[in-house]
Formats: C-alpha cells, structure tokens, sequence
C-alpha cells in the first residue's frame, strides 16, 4: 500500500476485530483436519492459525487487483489451485475488499474439498463500524456484504451453511465484552461446509432363469426325441 492509501485494516481498531474474530474460530477451527489450508485475507499482516491437525498453510494477501503472499497472480484470474486442494478455507475480510467478489467466492468453493470447510469474515453493515469504515476505507473502495447474502450465495453453489454470528465489538475502538456486543458486533463470521456428492447405488437388472432342458421329468426318465 502507498502513504496515499493507508492500510485499514493495519488500523487499531481493525486489527482488534481481526484478534476477536480469531478468538471466536479457535475451538471450531481446531477441529479440522487433512493436509491443506488456504488463508485469503485483506489484512497485509495476517496469518493463518496454529492448528495442530493441519499440515500446510498457503497464503494469499489481497493487494488491489493482486494476490501477494506465498502466490502471486491476478485477482481477476482463476485461482492457482486444481479443485478440491484444500479441506480448509478462510476468506478474511477478503469478499470486501476484492474487486469481483461473487467469483472470488465461487474460486474458494471449487478449490475447497468435498465435506471440508469454508470460515468467511466481515465487517457487518448492519452495524456502528459501517460509517467509519466508508471514511476511513474510501481510498480502498471497500464493499460490505450481507452474511444473508452470501449465505445465498453458497446455497446456490451446493454449500451448506452451519452458523452464522456476530463478533467484537459494536463500535470501532470499544472497550470491554458485553451481551450488547455480542448481539451487535461490529463483525460476523460464516461457516459453510461443502456437501459431498450423493453416490448413486448401481441399480442391480434381473435377468430371467432358464429352466435345465430336462425340467419336469422324472427321475430315470428320458425325453422323447419324436
């Protein structure tokens, strides 16, 4: 980022919705297991979580129309990852700040393996954070979406959504846990879960049984050749 466009989410107040969104996946994201994990995040100095039952982390930083990180490539381009790679992926703020967000979701869905899971997070525009962010992220052309919208973008992309919340606090720089904030949180986080494909049973045909030439003769007897 330039001076001219300050990272927002380097900010105080971003960076403390950052931490609480990560303190409110932990006991859910130490559950997965398998090889791989995709972290996209908007945040410059983000970084994937310790999961003791996840081997390998890539990394990609949305950087304007850019991924940097462990990848570099275009945003506008399909992911760099062949389908089902991964049994974890964390979109981190990264759907408000991409510029084709529908598809940068739609490229975490395919690369997502089935029965893995899909962890996005958000600043809530039913929320005190949204006029703060639309001055102070102005220069990043920041777009917020709603988790029911998204949640209907994963349903028709066979995803299953298991929970949706709210999480930190109700306004840029609050101080202290409240029933209040956790009501109204500034941010949200959304679970999906890829289904698995139905395996069809092979649908067995009878076939007729042939009754032995000499069916219906007595013991002993022998068939008539006239």
């Amino acid at each position: 980022m330039s001076a001219a466009c300050p990272d927002i989410y380097a900010s105080a107040p971003l960076r403390q919705l950052l931490a609480d969104e990560a303190r409110d996946l932990l006991p859910e994201l130490q559950r997965c297991t398998g090889d791989h994990g995709l972290l996209v995040s908007a945040a410059m100095q983000d970084q994937p979580p310790a999961l003791p039952m996840l081997s390998c982390w890539t990394h990609l930083k949305l950087a304007g129309d850019l991924y940097a990180g462990d990848l570099r490539g275009r945003t506008d381009e399909p992911l760099p990852f062949v389908d089902d790679a991964f049994e974890l992926v964390i979109l981190r703020h990264a759907l408000e700040t991409a510029a084709l967000p529908q598809p940068l979701l739609e490229e975490g869905i395919r690369v997502l393996s089935p029965g893995g899971l899909l962890v996005l997070s958000g600043v809530h525009p039913l929320s005190l954070w949204t006029p703060w962010m639309a001055w102070h992220g102005r220069q990043q052309s920041l777009r917020l979406h709603m988790p029911l919208q998204v949640g209907e973008w994963l349903r028709r992309s066979a995803m299953q959504v298991e929970c949706v919340r709210r999480v930190g606090h109700a306004w840029p720089g609050g101080a202290g846990a409240s029933l209040l904030s956790e009501a109204i949180g500034g941010g949200y986080v959304l679970l999906a879960r890829k289904r698995r494909q139905a395996v069809t049973p092979i649908r067995l045909v009878p076939r007729p049984l042939r009754a032995p030439a000499d069916a219906g003769l007595a013991p002993g007897a022998r068939r008539n050749s006239a």
